[in-house]
């Protein structure tokens, strides 16, 4: 495939993800149009409002004024003046993501990555201005800036690093940029390589546990709170299109939850409004949204709660422990106590970045009033992330690893990554960390009987096929 067609199959693939992200609600509120309001209400009024829960999808504030009479219909003190929205759906966002991801490892297998990949990011800046231009209106603004630039870095980072990840599978030589970041790591010594890369490794890890944790919270409480959800979904009186829209609005939130589930693990917990506050220590509502997922919050706090704290610590050690043995290799002679705890701290610090910027992401403001402060926390979260995660990883790197931490299989998934850097990948992109010629191992002081009687036993065992070779030769 030649440079001009891999932009055009670039650029088509940049229209099927804006079209998807923004089809979804707008078919939804199609429906409603033609079913529910008999096709007397012009399109475009819908197609706005698509387009407008997209952009608000992806991080665009959104500012709503309405009139006089929807104000005082509301009842919300301060309904009149204008409202800002500014909680981004992160359903949308997660689901450009994965399609900016996709699209980055289908144009790896390409010739020409770098063409294709300008063509995809650019072509997608453009169809999302176009979506935010035809969404403008003087009750529903939205900004033409944050409207083209927020959704176009959901799609273009994870494209950058799916093809970047691909060339590095393929042994492709990198780009101008991409060999330039190389070099300027090369220059960075070893020791702080490793750490660097070790840090991020284990703090993406922990993050990661972390938020498998909280969804299953989150199912769990849905679960758990059913018969309160279905109630608020029939207060609503939206019938079939009206409830299909709403649960749609809900998936889109989901992430959102999660996301407020890690902060209530973590400790500062989130807020449902102005002067709210759910966290394992104490949980203060007042009045909510009628939103039907909401119906699955506690009403109050449980004795058993703050064990939930204990997540982010447990899984800080248990992975710290588990990539410990691919950090030693890795350092090697430079290895050291200061050494491993300054990758402790830093593994706090990668962990409450990620969990801190996702608790960022999750909160803003949803409405008039005090609905104007939703979500966690940031720097709070992230704060307590760090210093939650980091304390345990500094320990598992500082005492005796225990035995299970030491058993082949362990080591040998913990080492595969560091494994193929050593043969000649490099720590990140090529960068060299080069291997010791002997794996650095921690020594245990003594062996239980049952390792020793294991060790005999499996010693013995080529002499006994042996015997048994030489009896079979005696009887032909």
């Amino acid at each position: 495939m030649n440079r001009p067609l891999t932009a055009v199959f670039a650029a088509l693939e940049s229209l099927l993800v804006v079209g998807i992200g923004v089809g979804v609600p707008v078919v939804s509120l199609t429906f409603l149009w033609a079913f529910q309001y008999g096709l007397q209400i012009d399109w475009s009024v819908f197609w706005r409002a698509g387009a407008d829960v997209w952009l608000v999808g992806h991080g665009a504030d959104l500012t709503l004024t309405l009139s006089k009479s929807a104000a005082s219909a509301t009842g919300i003190s301060g309904a009149g003046a204008p409202i800002l929205i500014s909680i981004a759906a992160l359903g949308f966002a997660l689901t450009t993501f994965l399609l900016g991801a996709r699209a980055g490892r289908r144009l790896a297998e390409t010739n020409h990555r770098v063409v294709g990949s300008v063509a995809a990011i650019a072509s997608f800046a453009v169809y999302a201005a176009i979506v935010t231009v035809t969404a403008r209106q003087p009750s529903a603004d939205v900004s033409l800036v944050q409207g083209t630039v927020f959704p176009t870095l959901f799609f273009g980072v994870p494209l950058l690093i799916a093809v970047e990840v691909n060339r590095r599978r393929r042994d492709q030589p990198p780009g101008v940029f991409i060999g330039l970041g190389l070099r300027a790591f090369d220059e960075i010594p070893k020791v702080g390589r490793v750490v660097a890369v070790a840090a991020i490794r284990s703090g993406l890890a922990v993050s990661v546990v972390v938020f498998a944790v909280a969804g299953l919270l989150v199912a769990l409480l849905l679960a758990t709170h059913y018969a309160a959800i279905i109630a608020l979904f029939e207060g609503a009186h939206g019938g079939v299109l009206g409830g299909l829209a709403l649960t749609i609005g809900q998936i889109a939130l989901l992430p959102n939850v999660v996301a407020w589930a890690a902060a209530w693990l973590v400790g500062p917990g989130f807020a449902i409004g102005a002067g709210s506050s759910v966290s394992p220590l104490a949980t203060t509502l007042g009045p909510m949204p009628a939103v039907p997922f909401l119906g699955a919050l506690p009403a109050s706090t449980s004795s058993f709660a703050f064990v939930g704290i204990l997540v982010p610590v447990v899984a800080s050690f248990v992975v710290v422990t588990l990539f410990r043995p691919a950090l030693q290799r890795a350092l090697g002679e430079v290895d050291s106590l200061l050494v491993r705890v300054i990758a402790g701290a830093a593994t706090g610090v990668a962990a409450g970045l990620i969990i801190g910027v996702t608790a960022a992401l999750s909160a803003g403001s949803a409405g008039p009033g005090r609905l104007a402060d939703v979500g966690p926390d940031a720097f709070a979260v992230g704060g307590f992330a760090a210093l939650e995660i980091g304390v345990p990883a500094m320990l598992a790197l500082m005492v005796r690893q225990p035995d299970w931490a030491l058993s082949d299989l362990t080591e040998a998934v913990a080492d595969r990554l560091p494994r193929r850097e050593a043969e000649g990948g490099g720590a990140v992109g090529g960068a060299a960390v080069p291997a010791p010629e002997a794996p650095v191992k921690p020594q245990m002081a003594e062996r239980d009987d049952a390792v020793a009687d294991h060790d005999d036993l499996t010693s013995g065992l080529p002499s006994l096929a042996d015997a048994l070779d030489g009896e079979t030769d005696r009887k032909r």
